[in-house]
């Protein structure tokens, strides 16, 4: 099983290009494991690279209609002759990281063991809407490959965090490891507006509303199209299911900011900073405005 228990460590990301947005190589201190990442209009020059003829995992990153995050989860022995067929097969994608090893220590069993186990985690967590029609078995492992393969994925979770890509840890877990890293309880936040009711905590990147918590079922005459769009796509994935007129969180959700969240409750637009507050009635401005001062 993966860690959940952060831990010091070093990880270099070389720029291969020279630009922050280009071609970049990610490597860990401690760990054999490499990953390219590469934007499509970069793809000709990362394939060319020795490391993509190797077997190896990826991902492919992109946007739906809606605008929402999505992704595709692949394996192949040779990396590049597959990246490669999804020029023309798949358009939703922008970018593309893909991970292989640096003494050839990753095997067919391997990286079909990772992407069966990626995708796992990406379908429960449901953060991300996900491109793979098939969810294949994790093929079987003897004790000590499992282990090494559960190792080098631990290694891959802690580097997709840094590239953006936050599909394959649920919110709750978010939550969770946001609260641990603090002295004091964890502050949960309640929104009641509209007639919405809201529960939600902070996490580093943004703000999670918890499970139970109650969306309006109607929507603003104001209310932005994307906003419109987050609200139906949530319910097409069965996050938001109606429940006595309203619509229940079915499960905790990882918004990218307190307003966001708080507008998928009221159905239309809001400012998170005031519309969340404590149990005290304090909002969420006050309460980082308090913390800032004490700085």
């Amino acid at each position: 099983m993966t860690s959940s228990h952060p831990r010091p460590t070093s990880i270099r990301i070389f720029l291969a290009d020279g630009t922050p947005e280009g071609l970049r190589i990610v490597e860990k201190s401690n760990w054999t494991g490499r990953a390219v990442v590469a934007n499509r209009s970069q793809l000709e020059r990362a394939l060319a690279r020795s490391e993509m003829v190797q077997p190896g995992v990826y991902v492919l990153m992109g946007q739906t209609e809606e605008g929402a995050a999505k992704l595709y989860v692949g394996e192949a022995d040779a990396l590049a002759e597959r990246i490669k067929q999804h020029v023309s097969g798949k358009e939703f994608w922008t970018r593309a990281i893909a991970f292989t090893s640096t003494n050839e220590g990753l095997n067919k069993a391997n990286v079909r063991y990772l992407e069966s186990r990626l995708l796992d985690m990406a379908k429960t967590a449901n953060q991300w809407a996900v491109d793979n029609t098939a969810y294949p078995s994790a093929p079987p492992l003897n004790e000590a490959d499992r282990a090494d393969a559960e190792w080098f994925l631990a290694e891959m979770l802690v580097i997709f965090p840094l590239l953006g890509i936050d599909a394959f840890e649920a919110a709750s877990s978010q939550a969770a490891a946001s609260s641990s890293e603090q002295v004091e309880p964890p502050l949960t936040l309640y929104l009641n507006e509209r007639g919405a009711e809201g529960t939600g905590r902070e996490v580093a990147d943004g703000f999670v509303v918890l499970k139970g918590s109650l969306a309006r079922a109607e929507e603003t005459l104001s209310i932005h199209d994307y906003m419109r769009e987050q609200r139906q796509l949530l319910q097409e994935r069965g996050v938001l299911a109606p429940q006595n007129g309203k619509l229940i969180f079915t499960q905790d959700f990882r918004f990218s900011s307190p307003s966001t969240a708080a507008g998928v409750l009221v159905g239309g637009s809001a400012n998170g900073r005031l519309a969340w507050k404590d149990a005290n009635g304090k909002t969420l401005k006050a309460i980082q405005d308090i913390r800032l001062s004490v700085v």
